[in-house]
Parts: structure tokens; sequence; C-alpha cells
């Protein structure tokens, strides 16, 4: 993402609108649909999901989090979440940039569920 491009997020000048706030409503709205979109996926009550976002000179990083009372795990509805507002933040800034990539999807940690809690290493931590 061009830097013109985030200082223009930021600013919240996109011609389309807040960019952030809609992105936001996407990704909740994503994560509740996620049985939908998802053939192998099955229907989950969600409790609450949070959508955060981290805005770089290049990039902005998009995080979820999504919680629920049922008896599985939400990773499929928050990694929805993510991935529909990052493809939101595409949408509504592709007049004005169209270098913009959406990478680097993943699951940094799960809770609950039948396989208990799991945990991504930080790569940035791990000796080399």
């Amino acid at each position: 993402m061009a830097p013109e491009t985030t200082a223009m997020v930021a600013a919240n000048t996109v011609n389309k609108g807040d960019v952030l706030a809609t992105a936001r409503v996407a990704g909740i709205q994503a994560a509740k649909s996620a049985a939908t979109l998802l053939p192998m996926s099955h229907t989950v009550l969600v409790g609450s999901t949070y959508i955060n976002f981290n805005i770089a000179d290049c990039y902005i990083e998009v995080e979820a989090s999504v919680d629920t009372v049922d008896r599985t795990g939400v990773e499929m509805e928050a990694m929805t979440a993510v991935t529909v507002a990052a493809l939101t933040i595409y949408d509504m800034c592709k007049s004005s940039d169209r270098t913009m990539t959406i990478e680097a999807v993943a699951l940094w940690e799960k809770s609950g569920g039948r396989s208990g809690t799991w945990r991504r290493e930080d790569p940035d931590a791990t000796p080399r």
C-alpha cells in the first residue's frame, strides 16, 4: 500500500468514506457469516467480535478476536473477519492505489473446543 494511501485512511479523507469503520463492520458481519461462506464450517454462536487496525507507513494490519460460549473454537470466524475487513479496505482504497496487496493471513491463537489452546510462536522471539 502506498504511504499516501495509508495517510488518507488515517486522516479519513478517502472519497468512499470512513475506511476503518466500514472495514470493522464488514469484519463483524463476516464473522457471523463464516458458516455460510465456508462449506465445511458449522454454525457457531458468535458472542463478540473485536476488530483492530494498526496503521503503518505502507500497510494496515488487521487483527480480529472472536469469542463464543459454544463448545467449539471460532478461528474460522476470526480469519474470515480479518480477510473481509482487508478486502473492504482494498475496495474502498482501490481508486487511488491499485498496488495494494493482502498478505499473511494467519491464526495466532486459539482456545476452547476439543483441541484446547494453541498459540503460534513469535518468529522474532525464536533464536535463528
